[in-house]
């Protein structure tokens, strides 16, 4: 064998395993990566996700299928090329989601994965600004700091959400985030942290570590029921690599395409594409996702980004303020605000996330309004609804379906109209009062809970947190173990949002890297006999 483990994808899971396997000097680790390096100056810039996102150069510009639930529309599933992957290009968020979120994984017959099993390794890996606490770590790989910005409008809709009755909080991340304001950011000083600078960046001196990029891994290679290694294709053709273990980490997009061209999936779908069956099992079944309802309004008295970056001398100050001190519009996340709440009082725990931002615009990529205007965009954090990733030739670099079936549910529809009726509230309080705002979406004067759902699907869009497709389970019917082992095969793990049996109450870039440790935690252990 030529590794030890074989890593395939140097993302938010990929580049921390990377780190703490090739810790040990015993083990010869591969990393593998299908984009290129992290070399992109608008990486690094926070808001240059707006470049990153789209571009070929960091994105694999995946899209969805026109779907019912958002009005037949195909929206944009962005998914990082590059190393630190999603991490290199995403919102830079630091959310946990909730300690009942893990419970209820451990409840499913996940053993070893309840709030009491990983949340010490959130801490591990976290280097909060604050220090060392009960609730965060210091020291760690994974920088959280405070934003380096506000705005009054932004205070103001605090206020507005405390009106309602939704808790002030200052911090997301003690097991239970009801309560609303400022998010924390994966960010050192005004500069994007991502998993690529944090973990692998420093392990890269170390001997037993070789990253490759440019890479694409085509299938999995196998010598009976066990994986031995894996076929690359390059510039320069293709090239079979061996291995002690495989483990994907492509995401909840490229592992389960990964495996299901390597003769991993359902067998009616294997078959129609030519492929031999090893295994039916559900590869990439169970996807599930956030889909944000954008709710945007037009505002009269208060600053917002649309009228800072509408003249040429707005955008100067902009780019001074950055470079001077590192604050600045430059470098915020693309939501600043955050609320978490429960859409009916008859929910445990807050079952929505609000995203606020002091912008608006009619999609991602598209100029800013000419007028200003405020976006609360709020999002089911526990959707009932979902869909699939599925191959559609044997040819790797096709990109796969991708179907997350949204709002496809009584429960989920339901839940979207109870949302749009709760930001009319916020906006509708004192607080709010002095800017004077009208709403432009979604719009309308039809309150039932079928025209807001319908209302909902026109204006929403995806926060990009694809999870599930290779569910983890105690199950015959899971496709990895709790040990994230593949069923029914030696050798081949799978270690990444892929394996969320239920997606979190949050962002899942930071659980992905908690996934991650766990592995990586449980495979030293079965190395060392621990």
């Amino acid at each position: 064998m030529d590794y030890d483990f074989i890593i395939v994808g140097a993302g938010s899971a990929g580049c921390v395993l990377a780190n703490r396997l090739s810790a040990d000097p015993g083990t010869r680790v591969l990393l593998i990566e299908a984009g290129g390096r992290d070399n992109y100056h608008w990486i690094h810039v926070p808001i240059g996700y707006l470049y990153c996102i789209g571009s070929p150069r960091t994105d694999w510009g995946f899209r969805t299928e026109a779907e019912p639930g958002t009005g037949g529309r195909s929206l944009i599933y962005p998914r990082g090329r590059v190393l630190g992957g999603s991490s290199s290009i995403n919102g830079m968020l630091y959310l946990r989601g909730q300690k009942a979120d893990y419970d209820r994984w451990r409840q499913l017959g996940c053993t070893g994965w309840g709030a009491d099993d990983v949340w010490p390794l959130f801490l591990k890996s976290e280097d909060y600004f604050g220090g060392a606490s009960e609730n965060h770590g210091a020291g760690g790989e994974w920088r959280v700091e405070r934003q380096r910005l506000r705005w009054d409008i932004l205070d103001d809709f605090i206020r507005a959400a405390e009106a309602t009755g939704i808790p002030a909080s200052d911090d997301f991340n003690t097991g239970d985030n009801e309560g609303v304001g400022y998010f924390k950011v994966n960010q050192r000083g005004g500069w994007r942290v991502s998993t690529a600078k944090a973990f692998l960046k420093p392990a890269l001196k170390r001997p037993n570590l070789t990253v490759l990029t440019g890479r694409h891994t085509r299938r999995v290679l196998f010598d009976g029921n066990r994986a031995t290694g894996v076929e690359v294709g390059h510039a320069g053709g293709v090239e079979a690599i061996r291995g002690r273990e495989i483990i994907l980490s492509a995401g909840a997009i490229g592992s389960p395409q990964i495996l299901q061209l390597s003769g991993i999936g359902p067998a009616d779908l294997l078959q129609s594409t030519g492929i031999e069956v090893r295994r039916d099992a559900p590869v990439g079944e169970n996807l599930q996702d956030h889909l944000q309802i954008r709710c945007a309004y037009r505002i009269s008295g208060g600053k917002t980004l649309n009228q800072m970056a509408r003249r040429w001398w707005g955008k100067g100050m902009i780019g001074a303020q950055y470079l001077l001190n590192r604050s600045g519009p430059m470098s915020m996340a693309p939501s600043q605000l955050g609320a978490f709440t429960r859409s009916s009082p008859d929910v445990a725990t807050a079952d929505l996330e609000y995203h606020v931002q002091p912008l608006s615009l009619e999609a991602f990529g598209e100029n800013l309004h000419p007028f200003p205007a405020i976006t609360a965009s709020v999002c089911h954090l526990r959707p009932e609804s979902r869909g699939h990733v599925r191959i559609t030739s044997t040819d790797p670099l096709a990109h796969p379906l991708i179907a997350p079936n949204y709002l496809s549910t009584p429960g989920d529809r339901l839940v979207a109209a109870r949302a749009i009726r709760l930001t009319r509230r916020i906006m509708a309080q004192q607080p709010m009062a002095r800017y004077a705002p009208e709403e432009f979406k979604p719009g309308g004067d039809d309150d039932s809970d079928a025209a807001l759902a319908e209302a909902a699907g026109r204006v929403a869009s995806t926060i990009f947190h694809p999870v599930g497709t290779a569910r983890m389970g105690a199950d015959a019917g899971s496709v990895v173990d709790p040990a994230l082992r593949v069923r029914g095969f030696g050798g081949l793990r799978v270690i990444d949002a892929s394996i969320m049996p239920r997606i979190t109450s949050g962002n899942t870039n930071s659980p992905t890297i908690m996934i991650a440790e766990k592995g990586a935690q449980m495979i030293l252990q079965e190395i060392h006999g621990i």
